[in-house]
C-alpha cells in the first residue's frame, strides 16, 4: 500500500501523551492531525479538555478541534461524517491523516462503520437497567443468552454494560445486536489503518494526571469555567470547579475531586482498549521516540511498522 492510502490512528488514556506523539509522527510523514476526542471538539474548552495549544499545533494542520458550540449536542455520527471528509481531503492533498484521541466510539465508528440501530426510548432502557440490577449480572446474562443466543462467546459474560446493551437491543428491535453490527460498513478497509495505542503503566499515568491537573489550574481553568458559566450552558464540564466558585468546597478539595474523576475516566478508557482494541499495536511511552525514528520520508513503509 502506498503511504498516501494509510490512515494512522493513535489512541491512549487521558494524559498519556498521545497528542504529542501524533505531532511527532505527523512531522515525520507529512501528516495532518484529526481530533478524535469528544470534548476537544467544543469551542471555549481549551484548558479543561487539554486541547493542543498554538505552539503544539505549529507547522502541523489540526482538524476538528473547537468546532462545535458549547450549547450544541454533537453525536458520534456527526463526528464520523466530518472525519471521513477530512481524511479524504487530506489524502487528496497527498498527505497522511493522523487521527488521535481518547474516544473509543469515534475510532470504532471509523473502523467498523456506525451501527444504525433505532433509538431506544429512555424509559425502556431504564427498565432493562433495573432488571440487570435486580437480577445481578450472572442471572441477567443467563436470561440474555435465552433471549439472544447469538451473543454467546461474543464478549466477557461479566461485562455488565455490553450485556445491558445487547438485552435492550434484542428485546426492543427483535434483532440481535450482532446482526445489527453485521449490517454496518466502513468507508475504509481494515488494512487501511495503522492502529497505535499508547500503553502506559497505571502508576506512571497517575503521575501524569496529577501534573496535568496542577498545570490546568495554573493555566487558567478557573477563568475558563467562569466564562462558560456566564453563558448558562454545559455546567457539567467542571462540576468541581463550579462548586469551588460557589464556595461549596475549597480549591484543594476541587483538585482532589478532579483527580479522582480523571483517574476513573482513564480506567474506563483502559477497559475499553483492553476489550475492544485487542489488535492495536501497543507502544510504551519510553518507546515513542524510537518508534518515530523508524519513519523516514524517503522510504516510508508504514505496514512494516506493525
Amino acid at each position: 500500500m502506498d503511504k498516501q492510502s494509510k490512515i494512522i490512528l493513535i489512541s491512549g488514556p487521558t494524559a498519556s501523551g498521545k497528542s504529542k506523539f501524533a505531532v511527532k509522527i505527523a512531522k515525520k510523514i507529512q501528516g495532518e492531525i484529526i481530533n478524535a476526542d469528544s470534548m476537544q471538539v467544543y469551542k471555549k474548552l481549551k484548558i479543561l479538555t487539554a486541547r493542543p495549544n498554538k505552539e503544539e499545533q505549529k507547522n502541523i494542520k489540526h482538524h476538528l478541534y473547537g468546532v462545535v458550540d458549547l450549547n450544541k449536542k454533537f453525536s458520534t455520527g456527526q463526528w464520523l461524517e466530518l472525519a471521513i471528509k477530512k481524511i479524504k481531503n487530506i489524502q487528496k492533498n497527498k498527505k497522511i491523516p493522523v487521527v488521535v484521541g481518547g474516544t473509543g466510539l469515534y475510532f470504532q465508528s471509523l473502523i467498523n462503520g456506525l451501527v444504525k440501530i433505532p433509538e431506544i426510548p429512555l424509559k425502556f432502557r431504564n427498565k432493562v437497567r433495573l432488571k440487570s440490577k435486580r437480577e445481578g449480572q450472572k442471572k441477567f446474562y443467563k436470561n440474555l443468552l435465552k433471549l439472544d443466543p447469538k451473543i454467546k462467546d461474543k464478549f466477557d459474560q461479566n461485562d455488565t454494560q455490553r450485556s445491558i446493551r445487547a438485552y435492550e437491543i434484542k428485546s426492543y428491535t427483535d434483532i440481535s445486536m450482532y446482526d445489527w453490527l453485521a449490517k454496518t460498513e466502513s468507508e475504509f478497509k481494515d488494512s487501511d489503518f495503522l492502529k497505535l495505542q499508547i500503553d502506559t503503566k497505571r502508576e506512571k499515568l497517575i503521575q501524569k494526571i496529577n501534573l496535568r491537573t496542577f498545570n490546568m489550574i495554573e493555566d487558567g481553568a478557573i477563568n475558563e469555567v467562569k466564562k462558560f458559566l456566564k453563558l448558562k450552558i454545559r455546567k457539567d464540564q467542571s462540576a468541581e470547579l463550579t462548586q469551588y466558585l460557589n464556595d461549596e468546597i475549597t480549591l484543594t478539595e476541587a483538585k482532589e475531586l478532579i483527580l479522582i474523576k480523571t483517574r476513573q475516566y482513564a480506567k474506563r478508557q483502559a477497559t475499553w482498549a483492553r476489550t475492544r482494541m485487542i489488535s492495536w499495536v501497543k507502544i510504551g511511552p519510553s518507546k515513542i521516540d524510537s518508534y518515530v525514528k523508524k519513519l523516514k520520508k524517503s522510504s516510508l513503509k508504514l505496514d512494516q511498522l506493525t
